[in-house]
């Protein structure tokens, strides 16, 4: 079982890292195998795969695409797909069209309750304003004392019912997995111990998921204990999907766990980056 990351994110979208640095901290940590994986974007990934092979690293492509499903967001990861198919180009375009509407909305509702300006310092922190999210956001309320830490901004202010929130409406899943595979990718459930669903809705989401062709689902992630890693390795059976692996690193102060320094896969799953050998660059 190799050390592969493929689940994270740089200044392109979320992260706080360039892809050439992540290039670097994965190798340092002893990535075997790393693929970048932006919100909604492909952007970076030119950038990361010049890095990772200047570092001796092998690479997939990546993206996490943002869909809605049972009324909430949920988050599909891309692998191995031609990063300059013209349907996940436009796709991936649509996604993001609405993120500044949204995010404007998100500042108004913040300053009714005396946060002020929140648009413009949420900004500051944005790599690709295209993709300015409720991250951004959380990152300037704490640097300006409003909160401690990201975690408290999110509760106080960011979830459903609090002053922050807008809801939005992502892509479907069926095009995002469609987008994913039409592009020769495989189509990946991430991190799906964070939704929170009823074990109903769960098993529509892996039924329809499957239905439309999705192959895979992670495993071991950065947010999933030890219980919920060993739950989606039986639901990763029960569905017949491949086991992915991927910290969802998002920043050394920020993130819950480093790149490559996750658990092994349980070892009688078959791991995603089997069925992507012809795809590894």
């Amino acid at each position: 079982m190799i050390n592969a990351d493929l689940h994270c994110h740089s200044v392109m979208s979320d992260g706080t890292l360039t892809p050439e640095a992540l290039a670097e901290r994965a190798k340092a940590n002893g990535v075997a195998l790393w693929a970048l994986t932006d919100h909604d974007e492909v952007s970076g990934l030119g950038r990361a795969l010049a890095a990772a092979q200047a570092q001796g690293l092998p690479f997939l492509t990546g993206t996490e695409i943002s869909v809605t499903f049972a009324h909430q967001t949920v988050h599909i990861v891309g692998l191995g797909f031609d990063a300059d198919n013209t349907a996940l180009v436009e796709g991936l375009r649509r996604t993001r069209g609405g993120r500044s509407e949204r995010a404007q909305e998100m500042s108004d509702g913040l300053a009714k309750v005396g946060i002020l300006n929140a648009f413009e310092g949420a900004l500051r922190y944005v790599g690709n304003p295209e993709l300015i999210s409720r991250t951004h956001f959380a990152r300037h309320l704490v640097e300006s004392g409003i909160c401690s830490d990201t975690s408290e901004v999110f509760r106080k202010y960011l979830t459903e019912g609090k002053p922050g929130f807008v809801p939005h409406r992502w892509a479907r899943l069926q095009d995002a997995v469609q987008w994913i595979s039409d592009a020769g990718g495989i189509a990946v459930i991430a991190h799906p111990a964070r939704y929170g669903f009823t074990p109903n809705e769960e098993y529509a989401l892996f039924s329809e998921f499957k239905a439309h062709g999705g192959r895979g689902v992670e495993v071991i992630t950065g947010s999933h204990s030890s219980p919920e890693a060993v739950r989606y390795a039986e639901t990763a059976l029960e569905f017949d999907l491949a086991a992915s692996r991927g910290s969802d690193f998002h920043s050394p102060e920020e993130s819950r766990i480093d790149l490559g320094t996750l658990p092994d896969l349980p070892g009688h799953l078959t791991p995603v980056w089997s069925l992507l050998t012809d795809r590894i660059q």
